[in-house]
């Protein structure tokens, strides 16, 4: 029997109550006062643009929050333009270059610090690590957000640990369950080989696909070849990139020979995750508690049920790469804007109930401690003890654009036939 998704219901209720609305902005609502910000700034408009974080992909979801928002602020106006993660790099690159790039943005380190703000284009939102609420942020997610000349370019709102996932069905009939352990979520390299001749032997042809068409969910193929010989992305200290390895390049030789496996060029996480829930594939490598969500509201009739996993490993101790997620500015020269930004990340962020709905919007969880907010839903909580398994948050090394590009062309070109070693040679020279 499939689990129910419980939560879900209730952000989808409480999206149910909110207008709904496609690339439109909230309308400023009637109040009493409380957006002047101590009288400080008259009416505004300010662009927020979001990448699919979870439900902030959503207009109905945002459209609800921005509500809220309005009530408190009702004299700073935002538009809102929904991105994904197939285009919205390109057209947020062309938006700068145009001098158009929005006020804010919700996306992760990877691009507020490592990208944007290493190219000097974010305002440095240390004031508001100041505050009483972020010295509450975990320690960890705090140093992700930091760039290394000690500016904050983003200010957090929720993290998460990506997995992977099962067809539990497809992995019983096969008889390859004795090879996961059920009660923690993981398993070892070698059962994770067994596992694939079983299921092949049982007239599973595809069993799992290293999608590498482009970077959309490379997280996925990251993690499963650092974790089945212990591999690493980037160096201890994030200046450099380590994958030019013995560990990487014995991974890359399993899954290059592995009768089961096939790399498809012609696939990205979005493509993989498409053919697991269809039944196509026993595996999919792009998963995190979000993809279930999303999946069973568009596939309600799946016939089996989803057991996430954390990527096999040959020592026992599986790093997960994390995500984390929340706001930041870019700095176009308009202070009024900017302090407008800043207004929005502070109602959204610390301000106790708004925080909370944007946390359960996400569907990931709090990056500091709020209570559960999850109570009673064991679909969440089946998905919170992969944090626990939380691996370095390497994304804020520099070169993270090349380094994400030269990965699924290393990738492509091991499912060609290159030899591995040849490979991450040629991905070190991509990334100097």
């Amino acid at each position: 029997m499939k689990r129910v998704v419980g939560w879900m219901l209730m952000v989808l209720l409480a999206c149910g109550l909110a207008a709904c609305g496609s690339q439109a902005s909230s309308a400023g609502s009637e109040g009493d006062g409380a957006g002047d910000v101590d009288g400080k700034l008259e009416d505004v408009e300010i662009s927020l643009w979001t990448y699919p974080v979870g439900n902030f992909g959503e207009s109905a979801t945002v459209a609800n929050l921005l509500g809220k928002f309005n009530e408190a602020y009702p004299n700073i106006h935002v538009s809102i333009k929904y991105l994904q993660y197939s285009d919205g790099d390109s057209l947020m690159e062309e938006a700068i270059e145009k001098g158009q790039a929005p006020d804010l943005v919700l996306e992760g380190p990877e691009r507020l610090v490592a990208n944007w703000g290493e190219e000097g284009l974010m305002v440095d939102l240390s004031e508001l690590w100041e505050e009483e609420e972020a010295s509450q942020i975990y320690e960890s997610v705090r140093e992700a957000c930091q760039h290394r000349n000690g500016e904050f370019y983003v200010f957090p709102i929720c993290m998460s640990s990506h997995c992977m996932a099962i067809n539990y069905e497809m992995f019983q009939e096969a008889g390859a369950l004795q090879y996961i352990d059920e009660e923690s979520h993981t398993w070892t390299t070698e059962g994770f080989i067994q596992a694939v001749r079983a299921l092949v032997e049982h007239g599973q042809e595809q069993v799992g696909i290293v999608y590498c068409k482009g970077q959309g969910g490379d997280q996925g193929t990251r993690a499963l070849v650092n974790n089945l010989y212990g591999g690493k992305f980037a160096n201890s200290d994030y200046t450099g990139y380590d994958v030019d390895n013995e560990k990487n390049i014995k991974a890359l030789q399993l899954l290059q020979g592995m009768e089961g496996i096939r790399f498809d060029p012609e696939a990205e996480g979005i493509d993989e995750i498409s053919r697991f829930i269809k039944g196509e594939l026993a595996m999919a490598f792009c998963w995190n508690i979000s993809m279930e969500i999303s999946q069973s509201v568009a596939y309600p009739e799946r016939g089996f049920d989803i057991f996430p996993m954390a990527f096999p490993t040959n020592d026992g101790e599986p790093k997960l790469q994390g995500g984390i997620w929340g706001l930041g500015i870019f700095n176009n020269g308009d202070m009024k804007k900017i302090e407008a930004a800043k207004a929005f990340i502070r109602f959204m962020t610390m301000e106790e109930e708004p925080y909370k709905r944007a946390v359960l919007a996400s569907s990931y969880w709090p990056v500091r401690e709020v209570g559960d907010i999850y109570v009673n839903d064991a679909l969440i909580k089946e998905y919170g003890i992969f944090n626990q398994y939380m691996g370095d948050y390497y994304q804020v090394t520099p070169g993270w654009t090349k380094a994400r590009t030269a990965w699924w062309k290393m990738l492509q070109e091991v499912g060609e036939g290159v030899s591995p070693s040849k490979a991450v040679k040629k991905f070190s020279e991509a990334v100097k």
